[in-house]
């Protein structure tokens, strides 16, 4: 389904098409069951945690996070 085939969501303002986005994220976010993590996923998560249990000094803050991602922008 793409956006073209609801043509009454075309006509909605940038500020009504924010706020459905809102409201589907939430929707799809109280239902975590009917998305389940892949093994992969699991694997990946298993391996970040156990690099930054292993060098916890090396993660960035969320001030120097937003210093070099507006650095970025």
């Amino acid at each position: 389904m793409t956006l073209a085939d609801l043509p009454a969501l075309q006509k909605l303002s940038k500020a009504e098409k924010l706020q459905l986005v809102e409201d589907l994220w939430d929707e799809i976010a109280s239902l975590p069951d009917d998305m389940p993590i892949s093994a992969e996923e699991i694997a990946l998560l298993n391996k970040r945690h156990t690099a930054h249990r292993a060098a916890p000094d090396e993660a960035l803050s969320l001030e120097e996070f937003k210093r070099q991602l507006a650095g970025r922008l």
